[in-house]
C-alpha cells in the first residue's frame, strides 16, 4: 500500500512540478474543485456561513499548495517568539492521521495515533497548550475555556473557514512555489494563486523571496539519539555514509540539507505521514540512521539503537515577529 501511494504521489507531482501537462480529466476536475473552493470562501466572507469566534485572537498559518512548506517549524518559531513578547499562545490543529475526530488536549506522553505527528511535535517542542479536533473551533474552545491562552495559532488552517481568524500567514515552499499554478487535482493548489494577496504576511521557506515576502531558513540542529543520550554535531557523521529517512511532503529538502552540512546520505523517501514499521528502518549494515523530528515522533519505539533525529529551527527576521506581535496587540479589546 505504501509503495502504491508513493507511485501515485510521484505521478501527480510530475504533472504539478515536473512539466508534464495534466490531461483533460484532471483539468475538468480542477475546474469543479475551483468552483467549490470559491463558494466556500465567499460564504465565509459574505456572512452566509460566518466563522465561529473563539474569544481570543486567531492567527492562521497555512499554505495554498498541498504538502509541506514549513508550516510546523514556523508555528513552533511563532509560539516561542510570541511567548517571549508577552503572549500566552496555544496551538490548534486537525491532527492529521490520528484516531478519532473528537477534541483532545495533546500531552507530551501521547502517541502519534492519539494526537497526530505534527501536533505532538509542537507540544513536545514548545511546551505550550495544544489541542486537536476535526473541527478546529472545538479545539479552540477546549483551550480557551482553560484560561491558559490569550492567543491561538491554527496550524494548517488557511482553508478552514468554519473558524474565524484575525491574521493569516501564508507559507510558500521557495523551491517549488505554486508548481504549475493549477488547482487540485490538475495542480497542487487548494485555492487560486490570487488568494495569496489576501494574507497578512507571506513567508518563503528557502529559495529567493519576491518583493514583500519574508525569508525563512530551516537550520539543522545537532543529532539527537532516539534511545537517549547526548546529542552530537552533524559534522561527526561526515566520516562515513548515513541512511537518511524522511516521511515528509518533500523528502529531498531533508536530504539536501544533510548534504549541505557535509554528510553523504543514502536517501530513503517515504510518503508524508508514513506509518513507520521497524522493517522500514532495518538496513542491516549498522550505519547511522538519521531522520526528521516529525518522523522520530513515530519511530521512537521501533528504531534501531543507531537511529538519530535531526531537529530543524525556523530562522526569520526578528522584525517579522515584531510586526506580527504589533498587529496582535492592535486586536486587544
Amino acid at each position: 500500500m505504501a509503495a502504491l501511494r508513493a507511485r501515485l504521489i510521484a505521478w501527480f507531482e510530475r504533472r504539478w512540478y515536473g512539466g508534464v501537462a495534466p490531461g483533460p480529466l484532471l483539468r475538468a476536475l480542477s475546474a469543479l474543485f475551483g468552483r467549490i473552493a470559491r463558494s466556500r470562501r465567499e460564504a465565509g466572507l459574505s456572512g452566509r456561513k460566518p466563522g465561529e469566534r473563539s474569544g481570543v485572537p486567531v492567527l492562521v498559518v497555512g499554505n495554498l499548495a498541498v504538502g509541506g512548506a514549513g508550516k510546523t517549524p514556523l508555528t513552533v518559531a511563532l509560539v516561542e517568539a510570541l511567548r517571549a513578547r508577552g503572549f500566552r499562545p496555544g496551538v490548534i490543529s486537525r491532527g492529521y492521521g490520528r484516531r478519532g475526530s473528537e477534541a483532545r488536549r495533546v500531552r507530551a506522553e501521547d502517541s502519534p495515533a492519539e494526537a497526530g505527528d505534527e501536533p505532538l511535535l509542537i507540544a513536545r517542542r514548545t511546551g505550550s497548550p495544544v489541542a486537536v479536533a476535526a473541527r478546529r473551533s472545538e479545539a479552540a474552545r477546549l483551550l480557551v475555556e482553560t484560561g491558559e491562552v490569550d492567543l491561538l495559532l491554527a496550524d494548517d488552517g488557511l482553508q478552514h473557514y468554519a473558524l474565524a481568524r484575525d491574521l493569516e500567514i501564508l507559507v510558500i515552499d521557495g523551491r517549488r512555489r505554486f508548481g504549475n499554478g493549477r488547482l487540485l487535482p490538475a495542480g497542487p493548489l487548494r485555492e487560486p494563486v490570487e488568494r495569496a494577496t489576501a494574507c497578512d504576511f507571506t513567508v518563503v521557506n528557502g529559495g529567493t523571496p519576491e518583493a514583500g515576502e519574508i525569508p525563512m531558513r530551516l537550520a539543522l540542529s545537532e543529532a539527537v539519539p532516539l534511545g537517549g543520550g547526548p546529542s552530537r554535531p552533524l559534522a561527526e557523521f561526515s566520516v562515513l555514509r548515513v541512511h537518511a529517512v524522511a516521511g515528509i511532503a518533500d523528502p529531498e529538502r531533508f536530504f539536501s540539507a544533510l548534504r549541505g552540512a557535509g554528510l553523504d546520505p543514502i536517501p530513503h523517501p517515504f510518503p508524508d505521514h508514513h506509518p513507520f514499521t521497524a522493517a522500514d528502518l532495518d538496513f542491516e549494515d549498522g550505519l547511522p540512521v538519521l531522520m526528521t523530528e516529525k518522523d522520530a515522533v513515530k519511530c521512537a519505539g521501533i528504531a534501531p539503537a543507531h537511529a538519530w533525529m535531526v531537529p530543524v529551527t525556523a530562522e526569520l527576521p526578528e522584525t517579522f515577529f515584531d510586526a506580527v506581535a504589533a498587529r496582535l496587540r492592535e486586536l486587544a479589546p
